[in-house]
């Protein structure tokens, strides 16, 4: 059942977010409640893409800094 957590967690994240229509940084605090862990260990039951996004996300809100781009594209 441990070995199933973090498939389930992640596919919780992204439900409440298809659900609801909000961010993936709040759908993992929600999944944290629901789950009964802390958001601290929560980053290790996340896939890569969530990863990502959250990412982006936190990019997007100046809660983290931007990735370096190329000043060109391809």
């Amino acid at each position: 059942m441990l070995e199933d957590l973090p498939k389930q967690f992640s596919s919780h994240v992204i439900s409440i977010v298809k659900k609801n229509g909000g961010h993936y940084m709040e759908a993992v605090i929600e999944s944290c409640e629901v789950f009964n862990i802390e958001p601290q260990v929560a980053g290790k039951f996340l896939d890569k893409p969530i990863v990502e996004k959250i990412q982006a996300e936190g990019e997007a809100m100046n809660l983290l800094p931007r990735s370096q781009k190329l000043p060109f594209s391809p």
